[in-house]
Formats: structure tokens, C-alpha cells, sequence
């Protein structure tokens, strides 16, 4: 029963997945694209611990821990370039 309900939310993740690739194309403003991106990654990411979980391998854990973490560090560094025009 549980791997059910973990599929299920795997799939309504996946859907969600595909309005916020949406809203990423489609968003008025370049801020409203690159919180999408972040929403998308940090999807993908409960997306992967899901699948951790479902196959029992632990070592998907640490996949996405790096996942998150790479995703929060682009959005620092687009949000920083959006508004200063430059990285450093």
C-alpha cells in the first residue's frame, strides 16, 4: 500500500513538474522564470529521494542532496546576475 501512495505522488510531482516548466516559459518576468526553475529543481529532487525510497538504495540520497544543493546555488547566482548584471 505504501509503494502506491509513493507512486501516486511521484506522478502528481511529475504533473506539477510540467505546469511550473510552463510558467518558466512562459512567465512575464525573468524573476518569475528563475523561481520556476527553483520549484522544478527542487521537485526533481523530492522526485529522486521518492525513488530512493522505492528501490531502497540510499546512495539516491545523496544524489539529491547534491541536486538540491546545485540548484539552490543557480538560483543565488541568477538572481545575483539579474540584479547587479554581473557575478562577482
Amino acid at each position: 500500500m505504501m509503494e502506491y501512495s509513493l507512486l501516486g505522488l511521484a506522478v502528481v510531482l511529475s504533473l506539477l513538474i510540467f505546469v511550473c516548466l510552463y510558467r518558466a516559459y512562459a512567465g512575464p518576468t525573468a524573476a518569475d522564470r528563475v523561481v520556476a526553475i527553483d520549484v522544478i529543481s527542487t521537485k526533481v529532487a523530492v522526485l529522486i529521494v521518492l525513488i530512493a525510497i522505492l528501490t531502497e538504495q540510499q546512495s539516491f540520497m545523496d544524489v539529491a542532496l547534491i541536486y538540491a544543493m546545485i540548484g539552490f546555488i543557480t538560483t543565488i547566482a541568477v538572481s545575483k546576475y539579474l540584479e547587479k548584471g554581473k557575478l562577482y
